[in-house]
């Protein structure tokens, strides 16, 4: 049985003083919570005192993006090490945001995940497709290109720590959502791919999270599905209320 992670990402959002309130929250709701993984990933500014807060906690802290290299004249970047001397246990790697955004290639990502996971930290692998791409009948050959590169390298150890979030990219803060089937066969596409690189056995471990305008009404209905193994959630992560509903998903 795979533990579903519920895993929230504010993106530009929250001063420390309302990242600590919204964890202040977070915490005294989801204390119970340890069936399940949960986890929220601050600004970089709010890391280290999100950290503290959360000690002794069943909620776990994510940054957002990190840089390959541990250290040297990379003004502005982030490395895994700090990260992690920060108190985060995740880091959020390949969001399409950074990729469209930021003009991030698979090769990249590949790196960061590798240096993600020598420092000893989960990466949440995010890979999806455009509404061009989807519509052109390109997905599956757009996720076997981000999973094969994305991927590459990794054994089956490296993988078992390794968090896989599909996010089709015209559902992120649309307010549009893949219907539970969609979902489910890009799940079940993702799986497939991973049992052809590894082996099916290692596939049946690997959590696989959706991400994707997921709200508390739509929440019961994805986590219902076979290969969902739980949501990588955006703006309904920044309301205490909201977050904690999907964090109480309830099967149907």
């Amino acid at each position: 049985m795979r533990k579903p992670v519920i895993a929230g990402n504010w993106k530009l959002h929250k001063t420390i003083p309302e990242a600590l309130e919204l964890i202040e929250a977070l915490k005294k709701d989801l204390a119970d919570k340890t069936d399940i993984d949960i986890v929220v990933a601050p600004v970089f500014t709010a890391l280290a005192p999100s950290a503290q807060s959360l000690k002794g906690s069943p909620v776990a802290l994510a940054a957002q993006n990190c840089y390959f290299e541990n250290s040297g004249a990379f003004t502005g970047e982030v490395s895994p090490a700090l990260l992690k001397d920060a108190g985060c246990s995740h880091v959020i790697v390949g969001h399409s945001e950074r990729r469209q955004l930021f003009g991030e290639t698979d090769d990249l990502i590949n790196r960061k995940i590798k240096a993600v996971l020598a420092e000893g930290l989960t990466p949440i692998f995010c890979i999806g497709e455009t509404l061009e791409e989807r519509e052109s009948d390109a997905m599956m050959d757009v996720l076997k290109r981000q999973v094969t590169v994305g991927l590459n390298g990794l054994n089956e150890a490296q993988m078992l720590n390794v968090v896989v979030a599909y996010e089709p990219v015209w559902a992120i803060g649309t307010g549009k959502v893949a219907s539970t089937d969609q979902a489910q066969e890009a799940h079940a596409f993702i799986r497939g791919l991973l049992a052809g690189l590894f082996s099916t056995s290692l596939a049946e471990q690997v959590r696989i999270l959706y991400g994707g305008s997921v709200k508390p009404d739509n929440v019961d209905g994805l986590m219902a599905q076979t290969d969902i193994d739980g949501t990588l959630v955006g703006g309904a992560s920044l309301k205490a209320a909201d977050f904690i509903r999907i964090a109480r998903f309830e099967k149907i």
